[in-house]
This record gives C-alpha cells, sequence and structure tokens, in this order.
C-alpha cells in the first residue's frame, strides 16, 4: 500500500507534559500562604497523576512527603529521596511498621487496633507517630472524647518516639461560607493544644482559605498541581500555575453534512454542514467516556467541543464549518489554556479525578 502521509508529518499520542518551573512556582505560593510552617507535600497517587518520583526530586524546598500506601513510600526513599515521609492512612501490618520504622517513614496512627499493635511490636528503633483526631470528618481518627486516653498510652509505649505530633483533616474547607471548618479548627485545638508535639490541620483548601489552621505544618495537595482547592476561586486567581498539559494529535478531520450523527450510538447529530477533528485520545488513557457532548477543548489555541462519545483512543471535536486546522496539529485536553476544574465542572467530576486517572500509556514529558 502506498504511503500518502505528508512527509514531515509526525503525530502525537496522548501525551503529559509536566511543567517543573510550575510546579515549583506553586510551591512558592504555599510558602506565601503559610510563611512561617513546615510543608508536608503530598505526593500519593503518583504525584496525582504528574508522576511520583520525579515530582518529588523536584520538589527540593520541601520539608516532608505524604503518601497513603508503603508501596509509594519505597518508591521514594529506593530513588534516592531521603527527606521525612508519611504514611497518611498509617501502617496496615506489623511487617508494614518495621519497614517504616527502618526506613526513617513516619506513621499515622488513627485506630485503637494500630495503637494495639505499636505496643506488641518489636522495633529497633521507635515510630515517628502523627496521632489523627477525628474533627468530623467521621472517616478517620479516634475521637476527641478518647485522644486522652489514646495519648497516654502512646506516651507510654517504648516503641513510640516523643514528643506525639497531630494531624487532622478538614471535610468543607473548599466552601469558604461553610461555618463547619471553624468547627474543626476549634474542635482541634481544644483537644491537642495542651500537649507538647507540633500539629497539621491544613491542606490545600486550609492553606488557602482558612489561615488559623496553619499551625506548624501545612499538607497541600491539588494545589501544587496548579488546581484549585476552592470551589468559587480559579487557580490563575490564587496565583497557581497548571503543573500538567494533557494533549494529542488531530488524527484524523472529515466533512461531515447537516444531520449526520458521529460516533458510537449515534448520539451526536450536526446541526449544520462542518468539519470533525478526530483526536488520538480516548478512555484507554483515562481520558472519561462519560463526557459528555460539549465538553471543552483547545485545537490550535482555541475553544471548540467534543461531539459524540469518548471512545477507547479516540474522541471527536466540531471543529467548525471554517475550520483550517490540518492533521498533526495539537489539541489539548486539559491545562495551559484550559483549566482542568472547568473541563473536571462539565463532566461532573473534580480535577483530582481527571490527573490522577491517566493510564501508564501516557506519554509523560518533564519539561
Amino acid at each position: 500500500m502506498k504511503n500518502n502521509m505528508p512527509k514531515g508529518l509526525q503525530l502525537q499520542a496522548a501525551t503529559a507534559t509536566i511543567k517543573t518551573a510550575a510546579l515549583n512556582h506553586n510551591l512558592q505560593r504555599v510558602k506565601e500562604f503559610a510563611p512561617n510552617c513546615k510543608v508536608l507535600a503530598v505526593v500519593k497517587a503518583n504525584a496525582y497523576g504528574h508522576g511520583l518520583l520525579p515530582v518529588a526530586n523536584h520538589l527540593d524546598e520541601v520539608d516532608a512527603f505524604g503518601v497513603a500506601r508503603i508501596e509509594e513510600a519505597l518508591t521514594l526513599r529506593a530513588g534516592g529521596v531521603i527527606k521525612p515521609i508519611l504514611l497518611l492512612e498509617g501502617f496496615y501490618s506489623l511487617a508494614d511498621l518495621s519497614i517504616a520504622v527502618t526506613n526513617n517513614i513516619h506513621t499515622v496512627v488513627h485506630t485503637v487496633e494500630q495503637l494495639e499493635a505499636l505496643e506488641q511490636a518489636q522495633l529497633d528503633l521507635p515510630a515517628q507517630v502523627w496521632l489523627k483526631i477525628d474533627t468530623g470528618m467521621n472517616r478517620l481518627g479516634v475521637r476527641p472524647e478518647q485522644t486522652e486516653a489514646v495519648v497516654k498510652r502512646l506516651e507510654a509505649c517504648p516503641n513510640v518516639a516523643k514528643p506525639l505530633r497531630f494531624i487532622s483533616h478538614f471535610c468543607c474547607a473548599d466552601e469558604l461560607d461553610n461555618p463547619f471548618s471553624a468547627q474543626q479548627i476549634t474542635c482541634f485545638d481544644q483537644v491537642s493544644s495542651q500537649y507538647q508535639g507540633e500539629r497539621s490541620l491544613a491542606a490545600s483548601a486550609g492553606i488557602v482559605a482558612w489561615p488559623d489552621s496553619h499551625y506548624q505544618w501545612v499538607r497541600p495537595g491539588i494545589m501544587l498541581y496548579g488546581v484549585s482547592p476552592v470551589e468559587t476561586r480559579s487557580a490563575a486567581s490564587l496565583g497557581l500555575k497548571p503543573v500538567m498539559t494533557l494533549s494529542a494529535s488531530l488524527i484524523a478531520i472529515n466533512d461531515v453534512k447537516k444531520g449526520e450523527t458521529v460516533g458510537y450510538g449515534a448520539r451526536w447529530q450536526a446541526e449544520r454542514d462542518t468539519r470533525i477533528g478526530v483526536i488520538a485520545i480516548g478512555y484507554g488513557d483515562g481520558y472519561p467516556r462519560m463526557a459528555p457532548n460539549g465538553t471543552p477543548v483547545l485545537v490550535n489555541g482555541r475553544r471548540v467541543v467534543t461531539a459524540g462519545r469518548v471512545s477507547m483512543d479516540m474522541l471527536s471535536v466540531d471543529l467548525g464549518p471554517d475550520a483550517k486546522d490540518k492533521v498533526g496539529d495539537k489539541a489539548v485536553l486539559w491545562g495551559d489554556g484550559l483549566p482542568a476544574e472547568e473541563v473536571a465542572e462539565h463532566i461532573g467530576t473534580i480535577a483530582y479525578e481527571l490527573v490522577t486517572k491517566l493510564t501508564s500509556r501516557v506519554v509523560m514529558q518533564y519539561v
């Protein structure tokens, strides 16, 4: 078969371009919001889809890292990261606890079962423990009325380094007019202020919106990656820059007549003669299959919208009847010029889910 591709044509499959300068810019914004705090950078879930080791290796100016699983912590250690690492969900087994202690991995303690395991363990060194207090999330943590008894047991346990640290988590911090966050601050203050140890309550939304919650440690997650953590403020208005730009090439452009349909199920019908662009990305790359018709995409810097169902490897956009776009031109699914938060709103999800669900076949490019 004769190859009719134009000479020099180079198509790009789904690619996530990660700007490390934007990452460090956002870290500086964290420090401006909370200038007197130590920073525990949250890099769980593959650094929110941005690449665990590359992100950690570019965050030179943080004081510690936070992960959800011990496997993530060990990946950091194997990659040369020497700063403290905190298991935000704590250890899952005695074996994990021993590994954590050996590798200077701190652990949250949030249940009586973890406390009992600490009391019974045979450890070479004491564990660095952050006691989680449930101030209203009702997810993880000891209840306020249980805290005093748990603290006494932890302080009496030779397997626990002293002093303890204390941690909690907001449930409504992204809602600026919700009074529950102030109640959580008060609760955390009342329960933990009688003890010596350092404290941490604020994740990204708390850093931005609730300065009384900053204490000694803040835990930025999504804001490090340039996504707004609060409902009513854009990332740009908070001085944050998108770290990830997800892009792919147009691999076909088709003329479609008024009344013709596009995609599986024939769910999109042209209201005019138009041109349809096919982009080399789909739900097999992590772009949500449930994205409805009309979800925004950037093509050559202008906004177009999706047309038809997202396929496993492709999605289609309505380029318009007068489009001059060409096969090989780049489409941006989110990132520079198109905030992930905006795309997520169209889809009915949150930007956290978009960036963390990219699959392994997406090319990661660090610049």
